[in-house]
């Protein structure tokens, strides 16, 4: 199915990644004339549709005949943080079933490295020393819990049953997941992060969850525990983690999201001996799917159908 009528997409993109969008979109619908912000001249009035990831506050309040935000990440934070984001226009997250596969397979990942103590081998081989430890803690024995049970939390937890840990998730309802404990609400956290040996952050970012890793948080967990945030950065307190590992409550963590991106050299994460730094990359988005989402959308909408995965404003995801 090709657009009845001729539209406008603004790409609210760094000019210098356009060509991973525009060349896709021009493929998948010539129909659609695609404009790029700080690159071409164009008329607010004429902006049909905007695909875009942190789009500057204050752009989407003039496009007076925007009718749909399409996000080119999984969160939309970078939306919300815009108050004056014209709450009328739907704002669509972008899903994808790889990337939420790629996601748990690197929690998974990060789980194993950790509960198999790979991390101390990688060491003990700089050194070329033969050390056979204490074998770890048993699977079946070891307490994993996913903060945010969404779609991509719900495919980490099954993963990671597969694996045979016991496993748990929070989230703002009750879920009801196969082998998965759930806890729901904030009466329920605490108990939730007691239980938790091995804590996975993939909450959405909202004025309720940032800074939810904190000392407070942290002090739930039990001794020895391992935090992994594959979520965004500001649900983490950065200095409150590196009190509790130095303090030997943590037993480490690794993030591959952070406060600011990229990540300062200056950053004391960097060179922590118990902290694995990865760059924003657990789960890399395909230009080409993000941009037949896209176009999946407006033609939805150009012909009367729902569009999916709006993002409630209330809630914030």
């Amino acid at each position: 199915m090709t657009l009845a009528t001729r539209r406008t997409l603004l790409l609210a993109v760094p000019v210098t990644w356009a060509g991973l969008w525009t060349t896709p979109l021009a493929e998948m619908a010539p129909e659609l004339k695609v404009v790029v912000q700080g690159r071409d001249e164009y008329d607010p009035v004429s902006i049909d549709y905007v695909l875009g990831f942190r789009p500057q506050p204050g752009l989407l309040k003039t496009l007076p005949n925007n009718r749909a935000v399409f996000s080119l990440g999984a969160g939309v934070d970078g939306f919300l943080s815009d108050p004056e984001y014209p709450r009328q226009v739907p704002l669509v997250r972008f899903v994808d079933h790889q990337l939420s596969r790629e996601m748990a397979q690197f929690c998974a990942m990060h789980t194993l490295i950790f509960h198999r103590q790979q991390r101390m081998f990688d060491a003990l081989q700089r050194e070329s020393k033969w050390r056979q430890s204490v074998p770890p803690r048993k699977t079946e024995d070891t307490r994993v819990g996913v903060l945010g049970i969404g779609e991509i939390g719900t495919l980490v937890a099954e993963r990671l049953r597969e694996h045979d840990f016991q496993m748990a998730g929070w989230s703002r309802t009750r879920k009801t997941i196969d082998g998965v404990e759930s806890f729901a609400g904030a009466d329920e956290l605490q108990a939730f992060l007691a239980r938790s040996d091995i804590l996975i952050c993939l909450l959405p970012l909202t004025d309720d969850t940032r800074h939810v890793l904190n000392a407070k948080t942290f002090a739930m967990l039990p001794s020895g525990a391992f935090v992994i945030n594959v979520a965004r950065g500001g649900h983490l307190v950065e200095p409150d983690l590196i009190a509790a590992i130095d303090s030997g409550h943590l037993a480490g963590a690794t993030l591959d999201v952070f406060e600011t991106e990229p990540l300062p050299d200056s950053s004391p994460l960097w060179a922590h001996p118990k902290i694995t730094v990865t760059p924003h990359v657990a789960a890399i988005s395909d230009p080409r799917v993000m941009a037949k989402v896209a176009v999946d959308g407006i033609k939805r909408m150009e012909s009367g159908k729902p569009l999916e995965n709006v993002v409630d404003f209330a809630r914030g995801y």
